[in-house]
């Protein structure tokens, strides 16, 4: 007689090893695998790239915002503004029109309030919407902020920004009603009457508008850079895929854990 549990009997202290996969099977799921891998290190490339491309984009922008205020483009380089010219520091001079402000509901570092765009007519006719700042809520009506009204021919300072078309997210503009969520430049424009509207904005500078407000100076520039860790993940998923196809091709045996 044979002790209990000797000879070919299995151990009952360990676990079954998995069956080893059939040739084909193994081809099958290679194929598969390797086109995974594939996918997810372009991917993973892909987000390298992107990095690349974005660090660019904000050094570019940088350079634009910090360098000496030039011109704001003039009818005939409007068919060639773009984004390119985004945040470009520009400046111009002309005379406010007050009685076609529009107000565009914002959030700043300073509350909840509007955005306050007021035409600009320049010397040769041209309007250009200027983003005038910041003012809370209260302070919506113009009658609350006269002196703010500057009426002499003024010059302003500030960034040149690309036109906001139909609204802000699952808020669309409304301008039967008057209700604005975005700089949409064509829709202000038609809703107020204008024309020989240049197809951007500028938001004006931090310089003091009598009475305090609006409040100029508050763009956001901020680009999302979260390409680096979308790479690592997509590089690290690859590197976990192909260390399981490895594992299961040798079919599941491996390097056991120490202590077992």
């Amino acid at each position: 007689m044979r002790p209990a549990g000797s000879g070919g009997g299995a151990d009952p202290g360990s676990a079954p090893s998995p069956a080893p996969l059939s040739l084909l099977r193994r081809a099958v799921f290679g194929i598969g695998a390797g086109i995974v891998f594939l996918v997810l290190l372009g991917l993973g490339t892909w987000q390298v790239e992107r990095r690349a491309w974005k660090l660019d984009l904000i050094a570019r922008v940088d350079a634009r915002v910090h360098a000496p205020p030039v011109p704001a483009p003039g009818p005939a380089e409007w068919p060639r503004v773009g984004p390119d010219d985004a945040y470009r520091h520009v400046t111009l001079s002309g005379a406010f029109l007050h009685g076609r402000e529009t107000l565009v509901q914002a959030v700043t570092e300073r509350g909840g309030g509007f955005w306050v765009l007021t035409p600009l007519r320049r010397p040769d006719g041209t309007l250009v919407l200027v983003n005038r700042g910041f003012v809370p809520g209260d302070r919506r009506d113009p009658a609350t902020r006269a002196a703010g009204q500057v009426a002499d021919e003024t010059t302003v300072t500030g960034l040149l920004r690309l036109t906001e078309p139909k609204g802000a997210f699952l808020r669309s503009n409304d301008p039967k009603d008057d209700r604005w969520y975005s700089r949409d430049v064509a829709a202000i424009a038609g809703a107020r009457g204008l024309t020989d509207v240049a197809p951007y904005f500028v938001d004006a500078d931090a310089t003091p508008n009598p009475g305090g407000l609006p409040v100029g100076g508050l763009t956001v520039i901020a680009f999302p850079n979260n390409h680096l860790v979308y790479a690592i993940t997509w590089y690290g998923m690859a590197l976990m895929l192909a260390g399981t196809v490895v594992y299961l091709l040798r079919g599941g045996h491996g390097p056991r854990p120490a202590g077992e």
